[in-house]
């Protein structure tokens, strides 16, 4: 299998024959950093790589229904969704980085350690991951269900459920994800971001030529502080599925370990060297982060705008079977009917992504988390390999098997992304322990990088008291 062999996806890459493991820090790996802002585009990926994850049902769907649900009152709370998590993603980056080790292994440093296989103790958050797994599956479910649907609703004359398509397009994605390398998947996913946030951007725009075009007294009302308490359930769902969501999160280290930057600044010694190299490649890291920022940015709020300036004013709201076709409302009821297909292609797209990207994830994280809990050596590339493989067909089969069952993909995404809004102060507090207690202080972030983390982690709590405060005592 051509995963067995390093890709780089650089310019600068060593042999695919020369390297084994892709998470080793092999010493003939280490390069110079770029020294200049066009030298790093050269070398950015992982982020692209996570916007065709981020941006997917959770704009098409859960973004656009909360609009229909509240109009343009919640703006706000979206850009906050999209704006609070990236501090997290860059300073996990920049431990994976420092440390060589990805999310699962990083986080297992944190306190509170509980048996697992082979005589090992894990921390409890393995075991959080672990059970996590299974609402991760259910929103999984809902987004391979969005694509399905939108499948069925191009081409009616088939006579395929969208059940059936779900289970075509889950076996399609197995197949890229068993026989593609990172190369293939960057390029593809690639291609398939910069397509959907064309278009949804200029359908956002054209909106403006048309009878539902929002007025600026509209936009000033979605940027003052409010928070119905009857869409709490929806908005929460919202923030789970928005901006960089924990998952995404985890996957980041992964897609940088598998990008080079680690391999490529080398293993921590005592040189200034090691030192120039990591700072360097975190460099790299940070460009990336703010491309994925841009991007998820101008994809995600233009979904809020039609959903608000469309489905709310014709009082509709995307649920069950009809999710797609009430979606669509959002392009034919303000470019017309011809725009239906322009509407279907575009939330192919988005949701077939979000599948790709997601599953290229989750087998890596789930390889890895079989290492932490001691199942397989860490350093057992092939083994890591081969449980790819089987994870990479069994989690396609369950999420096609959980749509089957409950044919509802906003209810499944809304029960999943609520459990994944839990994880968020969790994986914030974990980022602030590591960079105090583990993280190689000569490349510890400035006092700005420091107090943005503080204030995500702040919003993140603040957020919850006050969901708790609008249900059980106001």
């Amino acid at each position: 299998m051509s995963e067995e062999r390093s890709q780089n996806a650089s310019a600068h890459e060593v042999d695919d024959h020369e390297v084994d493991d892709l998470y080793g820090l092999d010493p003939r790996a280490v390069q110079e950093p770029p020294q200049d802002l066009v030298g790093r585009l050269k070398f950015l990926g992982p982020g692209l790589i996570l916007v065709g994850s981020v941006v997917g049902s959770g704009e098409i769907i859960l973004t656009t229904r909360l609009g229909s649900l509240v109009g343009f009152s919640m703006l706000w709370f979206v850009i906050v969704s999209c704006w609070s998590k990236n501090i997290v993603q860059a300073e996990l980056g920049r431990f994976t980085i420092a440390s060589g080790e990805p999310f699962l292994h990083a986080f297992n440093r944190l306190p509170g350690k509980l048996p697992a296989f082979k005589g090992k103790k894990v921390s409890w958050y393995i075991y959080f991951w672990f059970i996590w797994i299974i609402p991760d599956l259910l929103a999984g479910g809902g987004v391979y269900g969005g694509a399905g649907l939108a499948v069925q609703e191009a081409f009616p004359s088939l006579g395929l459920g969208s059940e059936w398509w779900t289970v075509i397009l889950a076996a399609t994605a197995c197949i890229i994800v068993l026989s593609g390398t990172y190369r293939f998947l960057e390029k593809f996913l690639t291609t398939l971001v910069v397509t959907f946030t064309f278009i949804t951007v200029t359908c956002a725009v054209l909106l403006q030529l048309t009878d539902y075009a929002i007025t600026w007294e509209e936009m000033r009302g979605g940027l003052t502080f409010g928070f119905p308490v009857m869409v709490t359930v929806a908005a929460l769902a919202m923030y789970g599925a928005t901006g960089v969501g924990s998952g995404e999160q985890m996957a980041y280290t992964y897609w940088c370990v598998e990008k080079g930057y680690a391999r490529f600044a080398g293993r921590s010694d005592d040189s200034d060297d090691w030192v120039r190299r990591a700072r360097g490649w975190v460099q790299v890291m940070q460009t990336d982060v703010k491309l994925t920022l841009i991007l998820l940015t101008c994809a995600t709020i233009p979904f809020y705008m039609l959903g608000a300036g469309v489905l709310y004013r014709l009082n509709v709201q995307p649920d069950g079977l009809e999710t797609i076709s009430v979606l669509s409302n959002m392009y034919t009821e303000t470019l017309g009917e011809w725009a239906l297909w322009l509407f279907l292609v575009g939330a192919f797209f988005v949701l077939y992504s979000t599948v790709v990207s997601g599953l290229g994830a989750s087998v890596r994280i789930f390889a890895d988390g079989m290492a932490v809990l001691g199942l397989i050596e860490r350093n057992d590339y092939p083994t890591r390999l081969r449980i790819r493989r089987i994870w990479a067909v069994v989690t396609p089969m369950v999420t096609a098997a959980a749509y089957f069952y409950f044919r509802n993909p906003v209810w499944m995404l809304t029960v999943g992304q609520l459990f994944k809004s839990v994880k968020f102060p969790l994986m914030a507090g974990g980022t602030i322990y590591l960079r105090y207690k583990h993280l190689d202080q000569r490349i510890k972030p400035s006092w700005k990088a420091d107090l943005l983390l503080w204030l995500c982690f702040a919003i993140m709590i603040g957020l919850a008291l006050y969901i708790l405060y609008l249900n059980y005592f106001a």
